[in-house]
């Protein structure tokens, strides 16, 4: 037709370019599609025809002039033009075939490859190309010329790099319409080379950049060329994947990506290679490349079934690892231990490499389920494989690598459920044995190498106290051998520099204790010397692990000793002839010797050095210190006497001097006393508490300090007294201050030390300060005069704070001098607070003379800040002294203490909290306001330091004496309302920070109980009766319990681990306890309780007050939930409640139980309760009843009431009768009672309900037998046969299923065997042994080294501490716990194991969706039909997922929508599980479904109506063409109208019901499985579902 219009057209208009001129348009103005598909098919028409030169430069003006125009216009236009660009790239195809033989396609193709190269700058410029229509338009050149080689080498060359920068979606394009159309069009020879320039591009960038990108990028390439590469036919020039190790690589790193698609790009890729080796059965293996012998790939085909089974095991184990799912994963770890095994017994061989193994722990250790993670590591660690020597070597890289960094991760370590809280974590144990084995499996050539660079990655990160503590422990755990030099002490003080970032002190310490461990068994001591050992020990802190007294401290001597004089021999010592020994012919060093000559050169200071600047390294000092105690120990040991007068002679040489020799160079001054106070500070070992307990080493050391102490007193108060003028000696006074505070802590104890102190010196001392500080202020300050100002005050704030230690005497001179201070502070002039908050003036640059001052000036508000926390240190002390604040004063003394809180840093306003705790009782009377606001301004400064752990615990306790202060807790809100209320606001606040922070109640209730009680001493009434004003707080701390934080339970459990070493762990010596345990409020607060005496009034009060609180919470949560969870909140808070009524109920007045709490626990009996709580319960009433027996009859009540909604609560009831044996000896009329029980008990044994007959059974059985019942038989007369019959039913119940197993199992539960209700009350039965016995969380449990080691614990006859018969305490929780559930066998749990494979995601953009179907369809062996089901009309994202789901299943070949915004619904996503990925999906907007139709009509497909109409086929009857198209209605109208003309056929599908319509997605459904069901016959080969 198109010809014969065109013949027709050229007989009227003979001349071609007038014709082609007419149909053009101007090159402004966009054409509609028709003019553009004339023009394109009279161009075609006219190429058939003539070949004339000026036809060619028409049609030449044609691409210039109106197609590249008509393409910027569409790359421009905001719709994106795509209704013109596929009728100009069919005008350009034609006009470019036309000029082919020109230089036209030569210039096009620069043109467009010059867009491809240009990067979007953001300008969006009108007149350029987009990349999306270049791409488009390169494909239609390429596709429209002959093969063009120059063209092709320039265009690859481009995408190339292309493919390296842009976006994925751009890269999917390029790889779709421009490699694909260049290697269809290509020859077999230049196919080859075009696939080996991608091939070669694309595996060099992978092997120069190895990032996750890059990888990613390069995958999604090699996927998209897959059929390409995987062909089976053979040329020299093709790339042979199975040959390249950098195609492997890039393998290896994609099945450890961390991108999904990623993976299963990779996987995909290595199984189409397993299976082209498998077809093609060639011996192959991956080519060796420089510098490795590594195999990565090899296939033999006399080995081809070990290969199949190993590599489809290895493909389904990656396959499943994708589900991350522990029970999905579990079943298939047998797969590992079998590749595992075929690895190691292939591993000389190089069928296998161990690199794939690694790839499968690698891609566990990513999961994002922890579960995932954790066990992969336990298989690694468990692997018996690691033992053979050459797989360990294979393995140590990784082990180095991606096995360290997955056990930084903190959650791996809590523990297994079976595990108790004070045991060692099942991945800490586990790491251990790892550990021994790995290294002990090593070539012994191998094992230094690899331990250093095991270390030196710990070193190489920042580590949690966790993972770092069990890390450090297993290294502890190696044997011991000679493996490491000073490299080795190198990367260990790198891992120490780790463990100093952590807040765990404990964990810190106990780090580092087993890493000092590790280095001296790993250490070669002949590779290091005694400068590099002794520099490594300095890195370990004295307050945290490496301190005298300790086991570590122990060992380091032993070991100092053990390898005396091998230690390697530096310049330094070769040179000097005093370090040699006399032994060994002079080959070693004498420790002793090293120590003495490196004190000599400590103190060696040049005469002519600087007499001003900084003060040297104090670290230098502290090592030398703490070496001088080493060797004065080593001697000890070797039973020598103490040569410490010897070693220390240079040091006392220059400290006797000090007082006489004005000449000593400072430096040299600064060097002794830094080492005198090392030395004064680490002396002492931290197990001696008294000084009688002190050992040789420490009296020698303290006997000849103390023979310098009176020079080096001398020599500080004349340096305080007013020498200090520079500002770098404001850093030198807290070096004199910090001597003079451990010389009076020393020796204060020393009579003439002592006398001569407080009589003399601190007198004199106090006068100079105030001197200095009462002198007129500079008109223009100084750096002298204010530098002496702030040592003045800091000298007078060392002192206070020495006397408030209780150091002096209270009628010494000492105390006399300072009590003058009052003066100074209060003077009696007008201006009474003219020194409080006083600040220093800043110098001015003109009055800095020495350099570094000018530097330190930057840094005056720091020296500002600690003077006037120095002058609230003074005030605090003579405030709890003397109570120097006189009632006029004391309103503006706490207004300038609430501002110095605003001025303070949070590590200076300790002192003013104490101050102002000693005030605010005395004021609060008088001015309520001010102190709301002093307490306010101080929970502000606690509430800031919450996240500043140095200072926060501290401040903490200040503002809980502050606030929580006896004189506030004794006020009414009647009194004093503003207060009161200020403090339970805080208090509530408090309880929020507790929730957050772990041990912030903890300081609380601790202060308030020993304010209320102290354990030591006697409290007075007036004290103890501000507990009952604030009994919320102890009612709160009975029902505290662990913060549901995992984080923080696990560092708590491991702390707990860690204290269980004792005194073998340095760090429990060390590191001091601070009580931060979750369950210390409860322990404290039971401590309390228990040492209440009943005979005192107020303490009566208090536990009565207390019990009514208590009944009423539980009540409260019994009403708010009438069924809770086990171990949730609600269950955890009634078992802490009715524990804390067992614990006082044996203090309690009779008539308080009888008449409140009695009625309260038979109606808590009735409430539905966890099994804990129901235990309780009925001990409570045992024990109720058998204290006051006479109330029996409440007993029998119970079972009168009718509780239709609880009617197994019966059952409680009949526990407590099963105990009657405990009651009846103290029953009054013993007939009628054992009577009324054997009546109950029979009656309830006929219930409907089969617990409360088998309870109401063993109650009956129990009952009966009594022995003072025996005698009462008689007078039941005829109801003993029923009695005897019911009984001998309950015995007969092996032949009713599982009936005599329940019978077997309530008699032998715990509560009716082994627990005796009086012989078992105990601490420990009530919170330790029932609650691990009643599956309770063992973080409720409270054991009772808690209670011995928390608080000092009364011991109490009626209440013992610990079971007195061991029973009950030695059952195990699974005792009485259901035994007959299955367990598999090993085999057996294998046996079945899912094999879910996911289909591989292609993930190239679909710009033909039809072909990337048939493509998939080639690769993945799937079938597909010509179904195409069109939704455009639906708008339900519901049942677009599951009609996409339903078409993906059945092979569709598109489904069309309205939109694919519709994909990333998350309802779509809910119902589509990933179909939409292997489906292909078309985007037809409504309006354009006419269209759509017509075109696809024109294409012979059959468009059939889903609808009811006057002629629609029935389902039943209808056979569907091969190539039909489904049209679907909307839900609600339909086809509609206009749609309904261009349907073939409307097919319905048959009904019966009322109800005439059906869901859209269940029709559609319908009609496309029975089109599959017709169609399925053609192909045998499909599969079934």
């Amino acid at each position: 037709m198109a010809n014969f219009l065109i013949s027709t057209l050229l007989s009227h208009y003979p001349d071609p370019e007038s014709l082609i001129n007419n149909l053009c348009w101007p090159s402004s103005s966009r054409p509609e599609i028709e003019e553009i598909e004339a023009l394109t098919v009279l161009i075609k028409q006219l190429s058939n025809k003539s070949q004339e030169e000026r036809f060619i430069c028409k049609v030449k003006s044609v691409i210039w002039d109106q197609c590249m125009p008509l393409l910027k216009m569409i790359s421009s236009a905001e719709d994106g033009g795509k209704d013109l660009l596929s009728s100009v790239c069919g005008l350009f195809a034609v006009c470019v075939s036309t000029c082919q033989a020109d230089d036209v396609p030569e210039q096009v193709s620069h043109g467009l490859l010059q867009v491809l190269m240009t990067r979007d700058d953001g300008n969006n410029e009108t007149g350029r190309l987009d990349v999306d229509v270049a791409i488009e338009v390169t494909a239609v050149l390429l596709s429209s010329i002959s093969y063009d080689g120059d063209i092709i080498s320039r265009t690859l060359s481009c995408t190339l790099c292309c493919v390296k920068d842009l976006s994925d979606s751009i890269v999917s394009k390029i790889i779709v319409r421009i490699w694909f159309t260049i290697l269809k069009s290509c020859h077999k020879e230049a196919e080859s080379e075009v696939l080996h320039q991608i091939w070669e591009d694309l595996l060099s960038w992978h092997q120069m950049d190895r990032t996750e990108s890059v990888s990613a990028r390069v995958l999604l390439c090699l996927t998209a060329l897959s059929d390409h590469l995987y062909s089976p036919e053979t040329s020299q020039d093709r790339p042979d994947p199975r040959r390249s190790l950098r195609f492997f690589r890039a393998i290896q790193a994609g099945l450890t990506h961390k991108d999904s698609v990623t993976r299963k790009r990779a996987l995909y890729l290595l199984t189409r290679c397993v299976a082209l080796a498998e077809i093609k059965k060639e011996d192959v293996f991956t080519s060796v490349e420089p510098h490795t012998d590594e195999i990565l790939f090899r296939w033999m085909p006399e080995q081809q079934q070990l290969l199949r089974e190993f590599w489809e095991d290895f493909a389904l184990v990656l396959e499943t690892l994708e589900e991350n799912q522990i029970h999905v994963i579990r079943p298939v770890l047998n797969r590992i231990d079998v590749l595992v095994e075929t690895t190691a017994t292939d591993i000389q061989g190089g069928l296998f490499s161990p690199s794939w193994l690694l790839c499968v722990y690698q891609r566990m250790f990513h999961s994002e389920n922890k579960a995932v993670m954790k066990e992969g590591v336990n298989h690694l660690l468990e692997l018996k494989a690691l033992r053979r020597s050459a797989f360990a070597l294979a393995f140590s890289q990784f082990v180095i690598g991606p096995l360290m960094d997955v056990l930084a991760e903190s959650a791996l370590y809590h523990r297994a459920p079976q595990q108790n809280i004070r045991d060692c974590p099942e991945l800490g144990v586990k790491l251990q044995i790892f550990m021994v084995n790995f290294f002990s499996s090593l070539p012994e050539e191998n094992r230094g190498s690899v331990l250093l660079q095991l270390i030196q990655r710990l070193g190489s990160r920042q580590w949690c106290a966790v993972p770092l503590l069990f890390l450090s422990q297993a290294l502890s755990c190696l044997s011991p051998c000679p493996l490491l030099g000073s490299d080795g002490l190198h990367a260990f003080r790198e891992v120490l520099r780790c463990t100093m970032i952590t807040h765990q002190v404990l964990l810190r310490g106990a780090s580092q204790c087993f890493l000092l461990h590790a280095a001296l068994c790993l250490t070669d001591v002949s590779t290091v010397s005694l400068d590099e050992i002794f520099g490594f020990l300095a890195h370990f802190r004295a307050d945290e692990s490496l301190c005298r007294g300790t086991a570590l401290w122990e060992e380091l001597c032993n070991w100092l000793q053990t390898n005396e004089g091998r230690f390697l021999l530096t310049d330094g010592d070769l040179g000097s002839s005093e370090l040699c020994t006399a032994t060994s012919d002079c080959k070693g060093v004498s420790i002793f010797s090293y120590v003495h000559q490196r004190l000599k050169t400590f103190l060696a200071v040049p005469a002519n050095s600087d007499q001003k600047g900084s003060l040297p390294d104090p670290a230098e000092a502290e090592l030398l210190a703490r070496a001088v105690l080493l060797t004065a120990d080593l001697q000890k040991t070797r039973n020598e006497e103490p040569g410490l007068e010897l070693l220390l002679q240079p040091l006392l040489d220059v400290l006797q001097r000090l007082s006489t020799n004005v000449y000593l160079v400072l430096h040299k001054t600064d060097k002794s006393l830094q080492l005198l106070l090392s030395l004064l500070r680490l002396h002492r070992r931290r197990s001696d508490t008294e000084q009688e307990n002190e050992d040789v080493v420490a009296v020698a050391l303290k006997t000849h300090m103390l023979s310098v102490g009176d020079s080096v007193q001398e020599f500080l108060l004349r340096r305080l007294s007013g020498e200090l003028r520079e500002l770098c000696d404001v850093e030198r006074s807290e070096l004199y201050l910090s001597v003079l505070r451990e010389l009076v802590l020393t020796y204060s104890t020393v009579s003439w030390y002592g006398s001569n102190l407080q009589q003399n010196y601190i007198p004199k001392l106090t006068t100079h300060c105030l001197r200095i500080l009462n002198e007129p202020s500079e008109q223009n300050p100084s750096v002298p005069g204010q530098v002496q100002r702030a040592v003045g005050m800091a000298t007078l704030a060392l002192l206070c704070d020495v006397a408030d230690r209780g150091v002096l005497k209270s009628q010494s001179e000492a105390m006399r001098s300072l009590y003058s201070l009052t003066d100074y502070f209060y003077p009696s002039s007008s201006s009474s607070s003219q020194h409080l908050n006083q600040t220093l003036l800043k110098p001015t640059t003109a009055t800095v003379s020495h350099p570094e001052d000018g530097l330190l000036l930057k840094d005056w508000g720091r020296i500002v800040a600690q003077f006037i926390g120095d002058q609230w240190t003074c005030l605090s002390f003579l405030q709890k002294s003397a109570g120097t604040v006189r009632a006029p004063e004391a309103p503006e003394v706490l207004r300038a203490a609430v501002d110095a809180l605003a001025l303070l840093p949070g590590h200076l306003v300790l002192p003013v909290l104490d101050f102002m705790a000693s005030v605010l009782p005395q004021m609060v009377q008088c001015e309520e306001s001010l102190c709301v606001e002093a307490v306010c301004a101080s929970w502000k400064v606690v509430q800031a330091l919450s996240t500043n752990p140095h200072d926060f615990w501290s401040t903490l306790q200040g503002f809980v004496r502050l606030a929580f202060d006896h004189g506030l807790l004794q006020l009414t809100e009647e009194q004093n309302p503003s207060i009161t209320a200020c403090i339970q606001q805080i208090l509530s606040e408090l309880m929020e920070l507790a929730q957050v922070r772990s041990g912030v109640f903890n300081v609380l209730i601790q202060h308030c109980c020993e304010t209320w009680l102290p354990a030591e001493g006697v409290q007075s009434d007036a004290v103890f009766s501000t507990a009952l004003l604030h009994l919320n707080i102890l009612t709160e701390a009975c029902v505290y319990g662990p913060v549901f934080r995992r984080d923080q339970r696990l560092v708590q459990e491991v702390q707990s681990y860690v204290e269980q070493f004792g005194d073998t762990c340095a760090a429990n010596t060390a590191v001091s306890s601070d009580n931060r345990d979750d369950q210390f409020p409860r322990v404290c607060a039971l401590a309390f309780l228990c040492r209440l005496n009943p005979s005192n009034r107020l303490h009566q009060r208090l536990m009565e007050e207390l019990v009514q609180r208590l009944l009423r919470k539980d009540a409260e949560i019994s009403k708010s939930k009438v069924r809770y969870y086990s171990n949730s909140i609600q269950h955890r808070v009634k078992n802490r409640v009715w524990q804390t009524l067992l614990l006082l109920l044996h203090k309690l007045r009779l008539e308080f139980v009888s008449d409140c709490v009695l009625s309260h626990v038979c109606e808590a009996g009735f409430c539905s309760n966890q099994a804990s709580v129901k235990y309780l319960i009925e001990w409570t009433l045992i024990l109720i009843l058998h204290l006051n027996p006479s109330r029996i009859q409440n007993l029998w009540n119970c079972f009168s009431l009718e509780h239709e909604k609880t009617r197994t609560s019966i059952c409680t009831f009949f526990s407590v009768l099963v105990h009657l044996n405990v009651l009846f000896p103290k029953l009054q009329d013993k007939e009628v009672q054992w009577r009324r029980a054997v009546e109950v008990s029979l009656q309830w044994c006929f219930s409907h309900n089969f617990s409360v007959r088998l309870y109401a059974l063993l109650a009956l059985k129990r009952v009966w037998e009594l022995e003072d019942a025996r005698a009462l038989e008689e007078n039941l007369r005829g109801l003993t046969t029923v009695v005897q019959a019911c009984l001998q039913q309950a015995e007969a119940m092996q032949n009713t299923g599982n009936a005599m197993k329940n019978w077997s199992r309530i008699q032998e539960h715990f509560f009716f065997s082994a627990f005796h209700p009086i012989r078992d009350y105990s601490i420990e039965t009530i919170f330790q042994t029932f609650p691990s016995l009643s599956e309770l969380s063992e973080d409720e449990w409270l054991p009772l080294w808690k209670f011995e080691s928390f608080v000092v614990f009364p011991m109490c006859a009626a209440l013992p501490l610990k079971n007195r018969v061991r029973d009950l305490c030695e059952l195990q929780p699974g005792d009485w716990i259901q035994q007959d559930k299955g367990v598999l066998e090993q085999d057996e749990r294998w046996a079945e194991v899912q094999k879910k494979i996911t289909p591989w995601k292609l993930s190239v953009q679909e710009q033909e969706p039809e072909l990337m179907a048939q493509q998939r369809a080639a690769r993945l062996g799937k079938l597909t039909s010509n179904l195409l089901v069109v939704a455009s009309l639906i708008d339900k994202p519901t049942n677009l997922g599951g009609l996409c789901r339903t078409c993906e299943i059945f092979g569709a070949k598109a489904l069309v929508l309205d939109s694919l915004r519709h994909i990333n619904d998350k309802q779509f996503q809910a119902l589509s599980v990933s179909s939409e990925l292997w489906l292909p999906m078309l985007e037809v907007k409504p309006a354009e479904l006419s269209d759509y139709l017509q075109l696809k009509k024109r294409e012979g497909y059959w468009v059939i109506g889903v609808e009811q109409t006057s002629n629609s086929q029935s389902l039943q009857d209808y056979t569907f063409p091969e190539r039909s198209l489904l049209l679907l209605g909307n839900e609600r109208e339909g086809i509609p109208a206009n749609l309904l003309q261009l349907v073939d056929v409307c097919v319905e599908i048959p009904q019966n019901g009322v109800t005439r319509s059906l869901n859209v997605h269940v029709s559609a459904a319908l009609l496309v499985w029975e089109y599959t069901r017709q169609h399925l016959g053609q192909n045998p080969a499909a599969p079934r579902c």
